[in-house]
């Protein structure tokens, strides 16, 4: 069952801008640690700040916005607290919970493997099904993607994730949405 776009020709995600505290700490993280290339920087006007892009891969790019007056980020506001399998991955109202980019399944024991190398602070694996609890403890024909989550320096939380699966069986769109009334705050 394809699900298609019948009123705008959407090519994917262009970008994606984040704010970030340190422009060089994240060029050396994004293109030194995980291997984005940086392929645009912009000064902006008036000393507001910098516009850097990453390439994502497949045509998609990273940007991030360096402002010298920006505020400090409140963890567990305008990011998770940890990664999900550590505690709480709550984050507010039009905040940006995470960004998952796109990798084969089969490579997350790898890449997990080569995170740790580098450094970085890296969850478990953890393999997402319809149970209960949204994740089983390997790789089963039940699992629809597998992941791994950490931070970039500024605490974002980034994960790498790949689909197990085409998502096109009924059972995988059945819930109802919920409204703002059913929010407990």
């Amino acid at each position: 069952m394809d699900r298609i776009n019948t009123e705008f020709e959407l090519r994917g995600v262009n970008h994606l801008a984040l704010v970030c505290s340190d422009m060089k700490q994240t060029v050396d993280f994004y293109q030194g640690v995980l291997g984005m290339p940086l392929i645009k920087t912009i000064e902006l006007p008036n000393g507001w700040g910098q516009h850097f892009f990453f390439d994502a891969g497949g045509g998609n790019a990273l940007a991030f916005f360096w402002f010298a007056d920006a505020p400090d980020s409140v963890p567990g506001v305008s990011h998770p607290v940890t990664v999900p399998d550590r505690g709480e991955f709550l984050s507010a109202v039009a905040s940006m919970n995470h960004i998952a980019f796109d990798v084969a399944p089969e490579k997350i024991e790898e890449y997990r493997d080569r995170l740790v190398a580098k450094g970085v602070d890296v969850g478990m694996i953890l393999n997402h099904d319809d149970s209960e609890f949204g994740v089983a403890g390997s790789w089963t024909d039940d699992v629809f993607v597998r992941s791994l989550y950490f931070k970039d320096p500024d605490g974002i939380l980034v994960e790498f994730a790949g689909w197990t699966r085409k998502l096109d069986k009924p059972s995988d769109v059945r819930h109802e949405p919920k409204t703002s009334a059913d929010r407990t705050v």
